[in-house]
């Protein structure tokens, strides 16, 4: 009979498959939050994307009637009637070329912006600019586009 008395191990231990648990779980712990930052972030380039589109109609519209569009205006601008993410709305400034077109983001979108909106806004002289809204009710300058400030 012959015996072998050098077995060789065959498989992992306890504690390696523990070792590559805890690795893989600071890994996950890193890696969730930044995907979440991302998936917002592209989600509020998407939005202004699509705002972009409609200024250029808001531009034609001021300029045709010398005032900047109503509320009810939306749709004959461009506006989808359906936008996943959220709503579009536009604020005229009292009687004057001025006012915002204001995105809010809905529950569909990433947890860091549900309820949470930002605006391109025409100044009079029909310059744009980009900015969150409210100290309260505004997207992180972290996930805005760098043209844009809060």
């Amino acid at each position: 009979m012959r015996t072998n008395k050098h077995m060789k191990q065959k498989g992992f231990t306890l504690i390696e498959l523990m070792m590559v648990v805890a690795v893989i779980g600071v890994l996950a712990m890193v890696a969730i939050p930044q995907y979440q930052k991302y998936v917002a972030k592209a989600e509020v380039a998407a939005a202004l994307s699509l705002m972009t589109g409609v200024k250029t109609n808001v531009e034609a519209y001021t300029a045709e009637y010398g005032a900047f569009p109503a509320a009810s205006e939306s749709s004959a601008l461009g506006v989808p009637s359906v936008i996943p993410q959220g709503t579009i709305a536009f604020e005229p400034d009292a009687s004057s070329a001025s006012g915002s077109i204001r995105f809010t983001f809905a529950t569909d979108s990433s947890p860091k912006l549900v309820g949470n909106d930002f605006a391109l806004i025409r100044n009079i002289n029909g310059g744009w600019t980009c900015t969150a809204s409210g100290a309260d009710s505004a997207v992180e300058s972290a996930l805005l586009p760098k043209t844009c400030k809060s």
